[in-house]
């Protein structure tokens, strides 16, 4: 299984402050946001990533990222031309996949929860076609809303219901069989001219091949999608830090699945000794 993260957006909800920089670069209280996404990727085990980014921004995020050697990684960018959804994604990454199963995660999305690299590597193993988280939330007429039965398989999804039948929605984290880009490929656009994700979602549904892992207890999901949004996740990221959980660290990350050794940890850590992120990695 390979990954990748969808990075184009361009944030227009979060200007000026996405005027020079797109939004996966911005900090969300001590690393860039697509930190996060990443960090995701790996505690799923993968070690492959495509990072799709807006057109002239693949320099800056090499600069940020580089080839991933430095995580035991590889890490290759691409460009989406135009914003036509979620979905694009999966076409524009057909040839990296090379007929691969896919992690899709959206750029902007921060997750945590105790235990979730091994929720992630389950959502990885067996997948049916289809696997998606449902984050359950108080209001969840703005979402995409997921109903599952007791053995985990979708019933039905929904785009933003004015009666939801169900309190889970489903989160920017997305793992399909290489089927899916058949799928993305034959879907028309919808009326607001995208690929729409739910329409994947939908097809694997109508298969019987949609599969959901609830996240019920202490988990963080959030959107960093508007400055409001931004703010609350750094103050959420600060709160967990404080509490002993250190999110988003992807060199942690990588170090834990055993991609880079603790001497290549420690240098690591020495490049950014002067930061609380680099005595961190020291203090591993």
């Amino acid at each position: 299984m390979k990954g990748i993260i969808l990075a184009a957006g361009r944030g227009t909800r979060l200007y000026p402050m996405t005027r020079p920089v797109c939004k996966p670069l911005l900090p969300v209280y001590d690393k860039p946001l697509i930190y996060y996404p990443l960090s995701v990727l790996i505690q799923a085990g993968i070690r492959e990533v495509l990072v799709i980014v807006p057109p002239g921004e693949e320099g800056t995020f090499y600069t940020l990222l580089r080839d991933g050697m430095q995580l035991g990684m590889n890490i290759h960018y691409t460009v989406q031309p135009v914003a036509r959804g979620i979905a694009d994604a999966l076409l524009i990454g057909r040839d990296f996949l090379d007929g691969d199963d896919v992690c899709l995660v959206l750029g902007d999305n921060i997750f945590w929860a105790e235990g979730f690299a091994e929720m992630l590597k389950k959502a990885a193993d067996g997948n049916p076609g289809a696997t998606v988280f449902g984050c359950k939330v108080d209001d969840p007429r703005p979402f995409g809303v997921v109903e599952f039965g007791p053995d985990g398989k979708a019933i039905s999804i929904e785009e933003k219901p004015e009666h939801p039948r169900s309190d889970y929605i489903v989160p920017g984290l997305y793992f399909y069989s290489n089927e899916a880009l058949d799928i993305a490929a034959d879907m028309p656009l919808s009326a607001r001219g995208e690929l729409e994700i739910t329409d994947v979602n939908l097809a694997f549904l109508h298969q019987g091949r949609l599969r959901v892992i609830p996240l019920e207890d202490n988990y963080v999901w959030m959107d960093a999608g508007s400055a409001d949004s931004m703010l609350s996740a750094a103050q959420t990221i600060h709160d967990l830090q404080r509490g002993g959980a250190y999110v988003g660290c992807v060199e942690e990350e990588a170090y834990r699945e055993g991609w880079i050794d603790r001497a290549h940890l420690r240098k690591l850590g020495e490049e950014l000794k002067m930061t609380a992120y680099g005595r961190h990695l020291l203090e591993l």
